[in-house]
């Protein structure tokens, strides 16, 4: 019987294409071997579903990387009588929940589209918001912020995204960047937005109010998301969650990094306000340096992205990742004034912006286009458990070190620059040479 790994001639997987020993019927899959094979890179579907990317983790992801609006609200109100460390704990739920819900969203995904999973996501997420509106103890701002919140993100954030991969391959990482400036932009907006509601109507309003929008927003992504592979086409089997796309080096070492790179990555979303108005900077002030820091991410998802696909995928993860690390270790260690916070910030935003943007593409490059799905939720399932402690761990040193960020900064700083470096060890599989395009 005829089968497509005839008409595939290179030796390695190339970008969103099958792998050369990947045999399927012909007479069986005529349909999906055409969906694979020609890419429009374009076309009013295509831009559509970036639109509703970029709406989706506007409101979903985005409001989630104003974790740290809310730590500094708990820790003065609501929840004032517990430890900062203790609080942060809600915020990591909320992320490991998140990222762990990827293998089986994207698993999902594969077999149904993006539709059934965003309208399921968008109830849970609004539900969510409505819930930690009304929450009063430290149990229920979990139940409600952290699990429901972070699972309700994560249906709104993996299946556009994958769904963007089915529509584009030259231009793959340039819309994958301008959807994931959504999420940026929303972590730009929602800590001044939701910080001037809390003090003139109150937290329960403010949280409605967030809730309608994110309804609005939500259900007009998934009306505009399309995946070009239709539902039913693939048929998954085995496992929810496959681990054999493990024993693909690349993506092992990709992982591995990415777990050192998670643990201390969202330490600064969680942490600068606070460290901020631990040394001096107004507290009505200081929240504005999360939100230069998302608005700086907004760039580091466009610009990157948009050279990537000249210079290479890997080729910009791995500085960006090492940079961000960096500038933790130099910059924020000696922050002091509110302008040295804010160059701290925007510098920050800048390269993690990059590597959020960058992951997906990379992750793209190295799968067989049927499996980005389930790729994408199995890297985002694996790193779910460093994203977990790194935050409850970073406050633990807060505690220990008696109020000293040293520790704190330390630690972020050198796990992400470690990541970078497994990051580094995967390209150098695609390409032996270090400056290979790749």
């Amino acid at each position: 019987m005829a089968t497509v790994s005839s008409a595939f001639s290179s030796d390695h997987c190339d970008y969103g294409t099958l792998p050369r020993q990947t045999s399927v019927p012909l007479s069986s899959d005529r349909s999906l071997k055409h969906d694979i094979q020609e890419f429009l890179d374009g076309g009013l579907a295509a831009w559509l579903t970036v639109f509703g990317a970029f709406i989706a983790l506007f409101c979903s992801f985005g409001q989630m990387n104003a974790f740290g609006t809310f730590q500094s609200w708990y820790t003065t109100h609501q929840l004032r009588d517990l430890h900062p460390s203790t609080v942060a704990w809600i915020g990591s739920v909320q992320l490991w929940v998140f990222f762990f819900s990827g293998g089986f969203i994207g698993r999902v995904f594969d077999m149904y589209g993006p539709r059934l999973v965003m309208s399921l996501g968008t109830a849970l997420y609004v539900a969510s918001i409505l819930l930690t509106s009304v929450a009063r103890t430290y149990r229920e701002y979990i139940l409600a912020q952290g699990i429901l919140s972070g699972l309700g993100v994560g249906m709104l954030f993996y299946p556009p995204l994958a769904s963007i991969s089915t529509h584009f391959d030259k231009y793959r990482a340039t819309a994958l960047g301008i959807a994931a400036m959504g999420s940026g932009l929303g972590g730009t907006v929602y800590p001044i937005l939701l910080q001037h509601m809390f003090v003139r109507i109150g937290f329960t309003w403010a949280l409605w109010v967030s809730a309608l929008v994110s309804f609005v927003l939500c259900t007009t992504a998934t009306l505009t998301v399309t995946s070009r592979i239709a539902p039913g086409k693939i048929q998954a089997a085995g496992r929810w969650l496959d681990l054999r796309p493990l024993n693909d080096a690349r993506f092992l070492l990709l992982v591995i990094g990415s777990c050192f790179v998670s643990f201390g990555l969202f330490t600064p979303f969680c942490y600068v306000v606070s460290y901020a108005t631990d040394n001096g900077v107004d507290p009505t002030t200081a929240f504005y340096i999360l939100a230069v820091l998302n608005l700086a991410s907004v760039f580091g998802r466009i610009a990157p992205a948009h050279f990537a696909d000249a210079f290479g995928r890997f080729a910009l993860l791995v500085p960006c990742a090492f940079l961000a690390g960096a500038s933790s270790l130099i910059l924020w260690s000696t922050a002091r004034t509110l302008a040295q916070l804010m160059t701290y910030a925007t510098l920050y935003g800048l390269f993690s912006g990059a590597f959020n943007a960058l992951i997906v593409p990379c992750i793209a490059q190295i799968s067989d286009i049927r499996e980005i799905g389930m790729r994408i939720g199995l890297l985002y399932s694996i790193i779910s458990f460093p994203s977990l402690i790194g935050n409850p761990a970073a406050g633990a040193l807060l505690r220990v070190c008696h109020g000293s960020y040293t520790g704190l900064v330390a630690l972020s700083g050198a796990s992400v620059v470690v990541g970078s470096f497994f990051m580094l060890l995967s390209k150098l599989r695609i390409h032996p040479d270090m400056f290979a395009r790749v």
